[in-house]
C-alpha cells in the first residue's frame, strides 16, 4: 500500500494557539510562591520568563490566544508537518488498527520543540532582552532554543544534564553549531550546582538540577530571561499547533482518532497533540476518544507519583507547582530518552489525569526501543528514544484491536527523529541495552 500523507495548504494554517484551561472542569490549582506560598502573579514569572509567556502562563479566560505574524512566519518554514498513514506498521503488525502519526521530525531542529522555543525567543527580543537560558536533556529543546536565539540575534546559554551531555555528543555539537554556549549540569558555574557536586560529587544530572542552573543564571545576569521546554502551560499553549494541524488532517483522511498517544516528559508535545482532541471531548460534541501519556517505567510520574505541590527543580528555585510527582529530589535511572527523565507532571495534564479524562501507560526502555526499531523497518524513519514511547503505546492499542477484532483510528505524535541517538540503537541492537 502507498503511503499517504497529509499536508495543510499555507493558507489553512491555524492563526491561533489553543488554551484549554477555560474549558476544563475543574481548573489547575495556582502555582504558589515558594517563599510567601501565596499564588504566583504575572509579576512574579517575569522576573525570569518574558513578560508574554508569563501572561499566557496565567490566563485562564481566553481559549484561543493570537499567534504573532513573525512567529507564524517562521511556522511556514516547516510547517504543516505531514500526518502520515502507517500502513507499513499496520502490516507487520497484522492489525485492523488504522494508525496514523504526526511527523514532527522535519522541522529544521528535527523535533517538535521548535514550536515553543521561536515564540518564547521571539517574545524575549521584542522585549528588549539580549540573553536567554535554559536547561535540556537529551538535547532536543536545546537544539531549538539555539536556533530559535540565532534567527533573533540574541545570545543563548543550555545547561545541558550531564548524562546526554556525555551520551549525545552531537546534539551539543548542533547547539555549538547554532552559537549556543553549552555547559554540562550539574557544574561548578553556579551555586546550585555546586551545591549539589558538593553532597554528590558523581551527580550525572537531571532536568531537575539543570533547571536549578538555568534559573539562577536567569535572575542572577541583566538581560537574561529564562526558557522552558516543557511542563509549564505556556510551552504546552504553543504546542497545540501540532494537534489543530492533526485536526484538520485527520479530517482529510476521512477519520478521527480513537485513541490519541503522545510521550511523556512534562507534558509539552502530549498536551499539543490532545488538548486540541480534548476540547471536543470536554464541550461533549464527541465522546469515547481516549488520551495515553507513554511515559518510561524507569520515571513513572504520572503512574506511580503522588499528587501535590513540589518545586519544578531540583534546587527549589522555581514556584511550587501542582502535580503529579516523584519528588524534586528523585534522581532517574541513566536511560536513553533523556526528554522524559523528568520527575513531575505538568499542572494541566496533572489535573486532567486527576479528573479522568487522560490516562498513562509506562514503557520499559527495551520496549521502546524494540518499538522504535519495528517502526523504522517499516516506515523509514529512526525515532527519537522519546518518541519510542508513543510508538510502543501505539503498537500495544493496535495489539488489543487485533486481539478483540475491532478496528480503532490511532494516532500518536512522532515527536523528532533519533539521528543524534544511534549510539543507543547500537547498544540495543548488541544487546548491551538494559
Amino acid at each position: 500500500m502507498k503511503q499517504k500523507r497529509y499536508f495543510l495548504d499555507e493558507k489553512d494554517l491555524p492563526e491561533q494557539w489553543y488554551n484549554i484551561v477555560p474549558d476544563m472542569v475543574v481548573k489547575p490549582q495556582p502555582m504558589l510562591d515558594p517563599v510567601t506560598r501565596k499564588p504566583v502573579t504575572v509579576e512574579d514569572l517575569s522576573r525570569i520568563f518574558s513578560l508574554e509567556a508569563s501572561r499566557q502562563e496565567l490566563n485562564a479566560t481566553d481559549r484561543w490566544i493570537p499567534i504573532p505574524d513573525k512567529v507564524r512566519e517562521m511556522y511556514t518554514y516547516y510547517r504543516s508537518t505531514p500526518l502520515v498513514r502507517a500502513y507499513g506498521l499496520e502490516k507487520a503488525l497484522d492489525t485492523p488498527a488504522h494508525i496514523y502519526f504526526k511527523n514532527e521530525s522535519v522541522s529544521p531542529v528535527g523535533s517538535h520543540k521548535l514550536n515553543s522555543a521561536i515564540p518564547q525567543a521571539y517574545y524575549c527580543k521584542m522585549e528588549g532582552d539580549t540573553n536567554v537560558t535554559t536547561e535540556t536533556g537529551a538535547g532536543q529543546w536545546g537544539t531549538a532554543l539555539a536556533y530559535a536565539a540565532s534567527v533573533f540575534g540574541i545570545d543563548s546559554a543550555v545547561y545541558q544534564v550531564k548524562l546526554s551531555y556525555e551520551q549525545k555528543p552531537y546534539r551539543r555539537s548542533m547547539m555549538q553549531v547554532f552559537g549556543s554556549q553549552v555547559t554540562a549540569s550539574p557544574s561548578m558555574s553556579t551555586r546550585a550546582g555546586k551545591d549539589i557536586l558538593t553532597v554528590n560529587p558523581h551527580h550525572q544530572g537531571s532536568l531537575g538540577t539543570a533547571i536549578s542552573e538555568a534559573v539562577e543564571l536567569a535572575r542572577m545576569t541583566p538581560g537574561c530571561k529564562y526558557t522552558l521546554g516543557s511542563v509549564m502551560s505556556h510551552v504546552t499553549l504553543h504546542q497545540t499547533i501540532i494537534g489543530l494541524e492533526a485536526e484538520k488532517q485527520i479530517e482529510m483522511a476521512g477519520e478521527y482518532p480513537d485513541v490519541v498517544i503522545g510521550c511523556f516528559g512534562g507534558g509539552s508535545n502530549f498536551g499539543g497533540i490532545s488538548f486540541p482532541f480534548l476540547r471536543h471531548v470536554l464541550d461533549g460534541t464527541r465522546k469515547g476518544t481516549r488520551f495515553v501519556a507513554a511515559e518510561p517505567e524507569s520515571c513513572p510520574k504520572m503512574t506511580k507519583g503522588e499528587f501535590g505541590y513540589d518545586f519544578g527543580d531540583e534546587a527549589g528555585y522555581t514556584p511550587l507547582i501542582p502535580m503529579f510527582s516523584l519528588g524534586h529530589k528523585f534522581r532517574p535511572a541513566h536511560i536513553h530518552a533523556g526528554g522524559l527523565r523528568y520527575h513531575g507532571a505538568g499542572a494541566i495534564v496533572s489535573q486532567l489525569l486527576k479528573d479522568g479524562f487522560v490516562e498513562a501507560a509506562d514503557i520499559s526502555q527495551m520496549d521502546s526501543f524494540a518499538a522504535g526499531t519495528l517502526f523504522a523497518r517499516t516506515e523509514g524513519i529512526v525515532p527519537a528514544p522519546e518518541s519510542c514511547h508513543a510508538i510502543a503505546a501505539a503498537i500495544r492499542e493496535a495489539a488489543a484491536c487485533r486481539e478483540e477484532g475491532v478496528q480503532r483510528t490511532i494516532l500518536f505524535n512522532l515527536t523528532g527523529h533519533g539521528l543524534m541517538d544511534m549510539a543507543a540503537y547500537d547498544q540495543y541492537l548488541a544487546g548491551n541495552l538494559v
